[in-house]
């Protein structure tokens, strides 16, 4: 069921933050009562008009949007049953973003979804160890209702959970496209300098997951620019009303926010409004 988030979630004071306007909650969703498997959530409304605000789900890590560490082990997440942490089905958000959605989209629950936004899956060593510092102060966890249940400290990326790498080889542009064909829009987007996984593939495939859905292309790849008139990176957007869109980030590496925050906002902003990005 959908609800509003619980009293006893409300941050009453983040440490360090400046006095500010909206709502903050913060803590767990139980997913599995048997394993005692909990997510840890951050919910950070909207400064003005969060009721008629689109509300985001951020995965792996804004206003009107839900921080979920996700799967247990991550951060704050955790499982009491070890076993778990062997047998990850999940492996990166490549595979559980699109079949979040495909899921509520087949159970017809009254999540009322519109769009779905999905990294290609370098970070700064010093905002890392600041961050690192900061959610392992033990005021900072008691604000945001942070237990350390079966996992010792947080961390960015944990090496305790086992991830089932077979996962990794079976691609999820098949189940983009059945959501692209029950009205969904979708944005892939890719940083041009993105190590792991290189632009050029990713661009390969939304390209094929287009013509298999008959859509002709709407926009001709060409480059978008960002708030100081600058290139951003490049779009191709394929049907109408902007169904289905792709978009590397101009300096952007593997996770494209961090290392590139400000473009990677004017893409992000442009998405939700459903508007095609600034040529």
């Amino acid at each position: 069921t959908i609800g509003s988030a619980p009293l006893e979630d409300r941050i009453l004071r983040l440490p360090g933050q400046p006095e500010v306007s909206f709502q903050q909650y913060a803590g767990y969703v139980t997913v599995d009562e048997t394993q005692q498997r909990k997510l840890f959530y951050y919910f950070v409304e909207a400064e003005t008009n969060s009721t008629s605000k689109p509300l985001v789900l951020w995965l792996n890590g804004e206003a009107n949007m839900i921080y979920l560490e996700s799967p247990a082990g991550v951060g704050f997440s955790y499982s009491q049953d070890p076993s778990f942490y062997n047998s990850v089905n999940d492996t990166i958000t490549g595979h559980y973003v699109p079949q979040l959605a495909q899921l509520s989209v087949e159970s017809g629950s009254n999540l009322c979804l519109r769009t779905i936004a999905k990294a290609e899956d370098s970070i700064d060593l010093c905002i890392q160890d600041e961050m690192n510092k900061y959610l392992n102060r033990k005021y900072v966890q008691q604000a945001i209702h942070a237990q350390l249940v079966a996992v010792s400290n947080w961390t960015a990326c944990t090496h305790r959970v086992k991830y089932d790498e077979s996962n990794l080889e079976n691609p999820t542009i098949g189940v983009v496209g059945s959501l692209v064909g029950s009205g969904i829009r979708v944005l892939v987007y890719s940083g041009d300098q993105d190590a792991a996984i290189p632009f050029i593939g990713t661009r390969s495939l939304v390209n094929r997951q287009s013509k298999k859905l008959g859509l002709n292309t709407t926009l001709p790849y060409k480059p978008w620019f960002d708030d100081e008139k600058q290139v951003g990176g490049w779009t191709q957007v394929y049907g109408e009303n902007n169904k289905l869109a792709y978009a590397t980030i101009r300096g952007a590496s593997h996770m494209a926010p961090l290392s590139s925050p400000k473009r990677s906002l004017t893409l992000f902003a442009a998405f939700l409004a459903g508007k095609p990005l600034a040529a």
